[in-house]
């Protein structure tokens, strides 16, 4: 590993899964008894903001009833642990990554615990229920909504993202599809680059073939093998 400074590591609902947290695409686009469309779009949010904060509340409320497992205490510990650059990218808008004590962390994809103000676009941490026309405390206006992306918004601080590839030695995918964009294509960013990459998933993701190594099983186990793989002397 003498070679290897930077690393980027991306995580997915894979990570989350053994903690109870369902994975955000199930058998037929559907997540949690919702299509994906209905939840997840903006489009949904303006034809039933009803729906669409009710269905993120209970997300949020069910977070008081999860726990970080192994492999995120075993990220928090390479995060505490490694001399290098490394930053953690997560698609979940879970806190456990948090929750287990990393710090040089990033939700690309937004987080269940913040609310987005359509109006003037601040972000503000939030624990309790979020209805719709809620007053935003920075500028007034009733409009805050989940600070979730949607398909068809942007994700965050991609050009970080794309700067911390551009550097990287090393990217590990963790519990990923491979099938939501811009994410997806961050394997091949980093290869083009002179990366390492690496695959730890429970299956082969739709993006395996793009990984020089692929280690298949659940994250549980496979990231807290590799975390000491890392660390050893």
């Amino acid at each position: 590993m003498a070679d290897i400074h930077n690393i980027v590591i991306l995580t997915g609902a894979g990570v989350s899964a053994e903690s109870g947290v369902a994975t955000f695409r199930g058998p037929g686009g559907v997540w949690e008894g919702h299509r994906v469309e209905d939840v997840c779009t903006p489009q949904a949010l303006a034809r039933d903001p009803e729906l669409v904060h009710r269905f993120y509340d209970e997300r949020r409320a069910k977070l008081a009833s999860v726990a970080p497992n192994a492999a995120h205490r075993a990220l928090a510990r390479l995060d505490a642990q490694w001399p290098g650059e490394l930053l953690l990218v997560t698609q979940n808008v879970d806190d456990l990554h948090e929750r287990a004590g990393s710090t040089r962390l990033l939700h690309m994809h937004g987080e269940l615990k913040s609310a987005l103000c359509a109006a003037c676009g601040i972000r503000t941490a939030w624990e309790e229920a979020l209805p719709p026309q809620t007053e935003c405390p920075n500028c007034g206006t009733p409009a805050l909504r989940p600070d979730i992306v949607f398909f068809g918004e942007m994700p965050y601080e991609m050009e970080r993202i794309e700067a911390a590839l551009a550097e990287a030695d090393l990217f590990v995918s963790i519990g990923t599809s491979g099938a939501v964009y811009p994410a997806a294509g961050f394997v091949q960013t980093a290869r083009h680059r002179g990366a390492a990459t690496l695959e730890l998933n429970l299956d082969p993701s739709e993006g395996s073939l793009w990984f020089a190594e692929s280690r298949m099983g659940p994250a549980g186990v496979l990231v807290p093998t590799w975390v000491e793989e890392m660390l050893a002397p």
